[in-house]
């Protein structure tokens, strides 16, 4: 698996969240992060978006209750001005400022990020368990062969 450290500036997110936490057990996170990416793209949400930064859309883990066996929140928006205000029916989220653990990665969606998690969850990586966010750009909209950034937080 290969990653590289960074440091994270903080930002401000935009979007939609699920409305109770998901978890990893038995699929149920894949479902329910699946369906929140499918009302996102159904209700057109990144376009009605106000005072966004780029096109490029984050899906965040957070509130974790313990490690990634445990629930956690899921959060879909894109990054907009500090002082964005929240249009009815959105979210905000904000990203603090953090060390990061920077994977890519690549192939089929959304395999390859299902896979990149996978090798996450069984590597030595000392996670924060705070907000972990995956990035997608322009680089991710070929279905058969993305580039997805994942960003985990580390201690």
């Amino acid at each position: 698996m290969n990653s590289r450290k960074e440091f994270v500036k903080g930002f401000k997110l935009t979007g939609i969240a699920l409305p109770t936490k998901t978890s990893n057990q038995n699929g149920q996170s894949g479902n329910d992060c699946g369906n929140l990416w499918q009302e996102f793209e159904k209700g057109n949400y990144q376009n009605k978006i106000p005072n966004k930064l780029s096109d490029e859309i984050f899906a965040v883990y957070y509130d974790y209750d313990g490690d990634h066996t445990q629930p956690f929140s899921y959060f879909i928006g894109c990054k907009t001005e500090d002082e964005t205000e929240v249009p009815e029916g959105f979210q905000s989220l904000v990203i603090e400022d953090g060390n990061y653990e920077v994977l890519t990665a690549n192939g089929k969606m959304p395999d390859c990020v299902s896979n990149a998690w996978r090798e996450t969850w069984e590597s030595d990586i000392h996670r924060a368990y705070r907000k972990d966010f995956e990035a997608y750009d322009e680089k991710s909209r070929d279905w058969k062969n993305a580039e997805v950034k994942i960003y985990i937080s580390v201690i």
